[in-house]
């Protein structure tokens, strides 16, 4: 190796006690060993419970991938509601719950209180003391019967509809404008309330 110029010398350092420095894992298969023992005794004395927690199906975000189903961070508080569920109590028995989320569609609403209805069904849960089973507790046969982890599957991305002619009622609806005239409603429905409430009693002002 030349060198040219006026430059530097390299400094290489070839003749470093490497070998001393190198990290060795000579215990990683024990510690792999370890790790799955440390899990099989946490399964066992967790008992039976589903592998996952339960998440809601929601749709993905923006036009490019709102076809696909997938699962969302957590029910809403009116996907509880109406499935019957508390929110305390659904955070106890495996489901997620999400204040912040809120739903957009009746369609996507009644899919999750469906999922929530049919988690609810297959719920099994054990008293801590079996002679003092508290509220919400399974009794009698219900404690028999055959437990399973399987996770409840996600309806389907899209449901294909029959082509069919388009109506007239359909040609003649203007969904653009019904749109905006239902949000410029949902908008000024305080100020007209207001307006309602000066109107009237200015009128009952003048009958005195």
């Amino acid at each position: 190796m030349g060198f040219r110029h006026n430059n530097v010398l390299h400094a290489n350092h070839f003749r470093k006690d490497w070998q001393s420095r190198v990290r060795t894992w000579f215990d990683q298969p024990g510690r792999k060993l370890r790790r799955r023992q440390a899990r099989q005794t946490k399964a066992a004395k967790l008992g039976v419970r589903p592998l996952t927690l339960l998440r809601p199906a929601v749709r993905a975000q923006t036009v490019r991938y709102n076809r696909k189903v997938r699962e969302g961070r957590g029910f809403t508080l009116a996907e509880l509601k109406e499935a019957g569920i508390g929110k305390k109590e659904a955070r106890g028995v495996g489901i997620v719950v999400d204040h912040r989320r809120r739903n957009l569609s009746e369609e996507g609403k009644a899919v999750n209180v469906e999922r929530l209805k049919a988690y609810k069904a297959r719920l099994i849960v054990f008293p801590r003391n079996a002679k003092k089973p508290k509220k919400g507790d399974s009794t009698g046969d219900d404690l028999t019967a055959a437990t399973t982890r399987a996770t409840i599957p996600l309806p389907p991305s899209a449901l294909p509809e029959a082509p069919r002619k388009i109506t007239e009622e359909e040609r003649e609806f203007q969904a653009y404008r019904t749109l905006r005239n239902e949000r410029a409603t949902a908008r000024n429905e305080g100020k007209r309330k207001v307006r309602e409430a000066k109107k009237a009693e200015e009128e009952a002002n003048k009958k005195k």
